[in-house]
This record gives C-alpha cells, structure tokens and sequence, in this order.
C-alpha cells in the first residue's frame, strides 16, 4: 500500500487523473498539478474500447460512463463518394460482453476530476511549470517566473510535449506523416442509432458518431504534403475543409456545411519514449508514447497505464523496482498499438484497383466470416489491465 505516500502528478489530462484516482484509492497524498486556469478541453468526441472501460469499471466509475454515453452498436463503412455500404460490424451482437462508448473528452475529464477529487486528491489549476531538470533525487521543476520546487515523486502524465519526458529522453524531433485531421462537432437533427461510419475515399476519410448531448462528432484525415501545426487547439478555415471533401456523397457534405469553426491538426509519428522512469520519475500516457488516432486507443492506453503504473508502485514501491515492473509491463504493448495504428490509415484511404479488391474482400469476410474481421484487434480490446500485475 502507499498510504500516506506523496506524489506529484503533471497534467489533468485522462492519464494524470486517472492515475490520481487509482493512487488515492491505494492511501496515497497525491497533488496533480495543471497549467491551464480551468479543467475540460474542447468538446471532441473520443471512444472509450473495452479495454479503457476495465479501467474505468476498476476505478468505480464505469457504470457512471455508461449510465450517460451512447454505446456503440456497430461500425459501417462505406464508399465516401457515392456513401454505399461496404460492409456493416455488428458490435452489439457480435462482442456483447465487450462494451464500447462514445464520450465528450470534457465530459470524461469531469468524471475522473470528480473521482480523484472523491479519494482527496488535490488538483492545483494555472500551474505553468517551465524546464524540469532530473537529479539523483528526483525532479526539480521550474515554474513560470522562476520559482523551483523539488517534491519528491513526479510522474509525468503532461501530454504530447511532456517537459518530464524530454527531460528523460532528450528531445527528439517526431516526423510529418502528410497527413492532417479536422475534428468538429455539428447539431444533430434527430436522434441516431449509436453506430460509427467510416466514409473511405482516395487518400481520406471521415470519421463519424452520435454524443450524448445531440451532436454529431466528425473527424475527418487527408493525405497532403502541405505542413500542419501538431497541436490539439488550432482553428481552421470550414471552407478549407469542404472543399478536401468536395467530391464526397451529399450526406457528408451537408454535414460539413453545418461546421463553423473546425480545429486542425498536423499527424506527426512520435518514437515511444525509451526511457519511461528516471530517480523518483515516471511518464505515462502521451508523454510515453503518442499515437496516431487511426485505431481510437490515445485515450485507452492512457487508462490502462494509469491503473498499471498505481499497481506497480502499491506493489514496489516507488523505486527503481516499482518504475521498472511499470515499464516492463507496459511499453511493448503500448509500442505494438502504436505501430498498429500507424499502418491502420492506409485501409481507409485506398484507391485505384487495391480500393476495388480491398472493398470486395472486406464485403466478403463480412458476410461469410464476420468474426474474423471483427476480431483483428481483439488483442487490443481483450486486455485486462487489472489482471497484470496484482496486489494484495
């Protein structure tokens, strides 16, 4: 147990607050320490897989999701330029014990801030915190202004551009996919069954489901070579966006004409971090190993290193024993997920004959083996975080 243990989280985001709730539940003092001056983020969508949700049902709060997100029914995938089907997975039917859910990202953040706020963690807003230097000691933060403070164990759950993991790592410049993302959200004028559909075309896609508030959620991929920032925040021009999608179906397109103000993102692919833990130091989620969104896990992983990270430290200590078994548990999987999502674009962005051959195989595996193309990432959605590593 690590009751009465201290521990300093970096960020507010899915990973740190997750891993605030896990560590209190185990005894521990736990401060997490967040720059920005308020907690949520924009209203994107994420879906939460099976594997994020034995997380959430571990920390108490899975039925509090479930009781307010729309669970996923099933996948359609269809032609973006003519919007016929291509083929139809039928979740609800074919993995009934495997729940996933569409959430607002803020609404989760609530969620988790509520529970870590239940088990008494404190989380500190406005904390802008500029360099950390890593001694034999442990961290030594600088904040904004020049103020410093060593505070014992410093895990790093500060996202994409965790100072704690370059601080561990060097850094590292990630490399431009030719790839960028607009996520938006538009009214829904009716309610609509809880499916996600894929609209595939010649080097892009749209993603698309229903939110709990009547909102369409809509992330939408294309292949150019010209450069995007990397960043979740960035506003672009809708005209910009309507016109990469022009020649798909009318559906879509009245869609992206309800958008106003999308926010665009550059798709960089990121090395996972080779070192995760340093004296009295971790990173977990993003600050580990960003991923590309193509498989819908950035959060998933956030969730199941959390609860493993608390577990190994509960069963350790926070020493170099209990930081180890975290890392040892954690980075190839993570690594394999990553990689999986790096490949999972293409599948969706086919053209020419491969299209035409790829769209009829994936017609024919769903009529005559569903199982099979339902379950290529069972090994992702299977896992049970609880259950690799145990305390008593």
């Amino acid at each position: 147990m690590l009751v009465g243990r201290e521990f300093t989280i970096l960020g507010a985001g899915i990973s740190g607050l997750a891993l605030a709730r896990a560590l209190a539940m185990h005894g521990a003092r736990v401060t997490v320490l967040e720059q920005s001056p308020e907690l949520g983020e924009v209203g994107a969508g994420i879906q939460i897989s099976p594997n994020g949700m034995k997380v959430l049902d571990a920390l108490g709060l899975g039925t509090e999701l479930a009781a307010t997100s729309p669970r996923l029914k099933a996948v359609e995938l269809l032609n973006g330029e003519t919007g016929e089907p291509v083929t139809r997975l039928d979740m609800a039917m074919r993995r009934p014990n495997a729940p996933y859910y569409f959430v607002r990202r803020p609404e989760l953040i609530a969620l988790l801030a509520g529970g870590a706020r239940d088990a008494g963690v404190e989380i500190r807003l406005d904390q802008r915190i500029e360099a950390v230097e890593i001694t034999d000691d442990g961290p030594v933060l600088t904040f904004e202004g020049g103020a410093t403070s060593r505070p014992g164990t410093v895990l790093g759950a500060d996202g994409l551009h965790s100072k704690l993991r370059g601080a561990l790592n060097g850094e590292v410049k990630p490399f431009f996919t030719n790839q960028v993302a607009w996520r938006a959200m538009v009214p829904m004028p009716r309610a609509e069954p809880p499916v996600a559909r894929v609209f595939m075309g010649a080097k892009k896609h749209i993603v698309s489901y229903p939110l709990s508030n009547g909102m369409r959620n809509i992330v939408a991929v294309e292949e150019r070579s010209r450069w995007a920032e990397e960043g979740w925040h960035i506003r672009d021009d809708a005209m910009t966006l309507r016109v990469a999608f022009e020649e798909f179906c009318p559906e879509v397109r009245g869609w992206l004409e309800q958008v106003e103000d999308p926010y665009l993102w550059g798709l960089f692919r990121h090395p996972v971090a080779r070192r995760w833990f340093g004296p009295n130091c971790a990173i977990l989620g993003d600050a580990a190993h960003p991923t590309l969104p193509f498989l819908a896990q950035g959060a998933n992983m956030a969730l199941e290193d959390a609860w493993i990270l608390a577990q190994a430290l509960a069963l350790h200590g926070e020493d170099e024993v209990g930081f180890a078994a975290y890392q040892t548990a954690r980075r190839e999987r993570s690594s394999e997920i990553v990689e999986a999502a790096n490949k999972n674009a293409r599948n969706y962005h086919l053209s020419g004959l491969p299209r035409v051959v790829g769209h009829l195989g994936m017609r024919a595996l769903s009529k005559f083996a569903p199982d099979l193309l339902i379950g290529k990432y069972d090994w992702i959605y299977n896992y049970d975080a609880r259950t690799i590593l145990q305390t008593d």
